[in-house]
C-alpha cells in the first residue's frame, strides 16, 4: 500500500439485516468480522450469499461481503425526484467525503478504531431497485459521453480485520502500488 496524502471521509449510517430483503434497517453499529463479513447479516460468508451468484456457483469467494454507498448519490437522485435514505439501497456502510467510485481495486478503507476493509469492485445494480423506487435504476445506471457503463449505487469490499463501525466513525483510505485498476462490477 501507498501512504500519499491521506482522504479522509466519515461514516454517516450503517445498516444489516438478518433476512433477504431489499433495504437494511439502519442501526447504532454493526461488527465486521474478519474473512466474513457484517455480523448477523445475510451476506456475510466465505462464500458468495446474493441469491443470483449463489444460482449460478456457491462455492465462489464472497467478493461482496460489505457494501458502501456514498450518501452524496443520494442528494443526485434528490434532484431528480427520488427520496432515498441510508440502508434504503441495501448498503451496510453509508459514506460520506469519498469518492467511493474512483477508487481503484485494492483499496483499503480503515474506519474507526480497528477495521479495515479491502475494495473489490462495484456493485452491479438490478431491477430490485425500480421495485423499490420505479425508474431509479436509470439514475444509478446509465452510459457515459462514449457509451461505457456507469454503475453509481455504491462498491463492494471484503473484511480484512474486524471490528465495530458507528455513524461518525472516521474513514481513511489507502491506495495500492499502482498501476490502479478501475473497479469493475463484482
Amino acid at each position: 500500500m501507498t501512504r500519499g496524502p491521506a482522504v479522509r471521509g466519515r461514516v454517516t449510517a450503517v445498516s444489516s439485516n438478518g433476512e433477504y430483503a431489499f433495504t437494511k434497517p439502519n442501526r447504532d453499529s454493526i461488527t465486521l468480522l474478519a474473512g466474513l463479513g457484517v455480523e448477523g447479516d445475510v451476506h456475510a460468508g466465505v462464500t458468495v450469499r446474493h441469491r443470483s451468484r449463489v444460482a449460478q456457483d456457491p462455492t465462489q469467494p464472497n467478493l461482496r461481503q460489505v457494501h458502501l454507498i456514498h450518501e452524496e448519490l443520494f442528494a443526485e437522485v434528490g434532484a431528480a425526484g427520488f427520496e432515498v435514505t441510508p440502508g434504503d439501497l441495501g448498503e451496510n456502510i453509508t459514506t460520506l467525503g469519498i469518492d467511493l467510485l474512483g477508487l481503484p481495486v485494492g483499496a483499503v478503507l480503515r474506519i474507526g478504531g480497528s477495521a479495515v476493509l479491502e475494495v473489490t469492485g462495484l456493485r452491479n445494480p438490478c431491477l430490485q431497485i425500480d421495485n423499490f423506487r420505479d425508474g431509479l435504476l436509470k439514475q444509478v445506471v446509465g452510459r457515459d459521453e462514449t457509451g461505457n457503463i456507469v454503475r453509481k449505487a455504491g462498491i463492494m469490499s471484503v473484511v480484512r480485520d474486524g471490528g465495530v463501525v458507528r455513524p461518525g466513525d472516521p474513514i481513511e483510505v489507502e491506495l495500492p502500488a499502482g498501476p490502479h485498476r478501475p473497479l469493475e462490477r463484482v
